[in-house]
């Protein structure tokens, strides 16, 4: 991928944003480098993302060396009046699931097509 994210047209389900937080839920330490990179997205965009999360209180970092511990606000109720009630926890339980789902051996018989 040599740092530069593959083009992409059109919508998504996901904002740039739940992305970042998820890859931060993932591994806490990551690296800008690394989560631009799962996320498909250049560091200087997760930069104003992580920036953006941290102004509005959904993560927080402390220093450690060379490197970042973020922490994420699991309380946080998410920004839209659509989803309101909703919080950074359920969305985040939401995405681990499909996560694990997605990535886990399927062990069960497939439907015929």
């Amino acid at each position: 991928m040599d740092g530069v994210p593959e083009p992409h047209t059109g919508w998504t389900f996901l904002t740039n944003h739940a992305r970042v937080l998820a890859a931060i839920a993932d591994n806490q330490s990551a690296r800008i480098r690394d989560i631009a990179a799962h996320c498909r997205l250049t560091e200087r965009a997760v930069q104003k993302i992580i920036s953006d999360l941290e102004r509005d209180g959904y993560l927080s970092h402390v220093r450690e060396g060379r490197t970042n511990t973020y922490r994420i606000e699991p309380s946080m109720v998410l920004r839209h009046p659509a989803e309101a009630g909703l919080t950074v926890a359920s969305l985040l339980s939401v995405l681990a699931r499909a996560e694990a789902d997605r990535t886990a051996p399927d062990d069960r018989p497939h439907a015929p097509a």
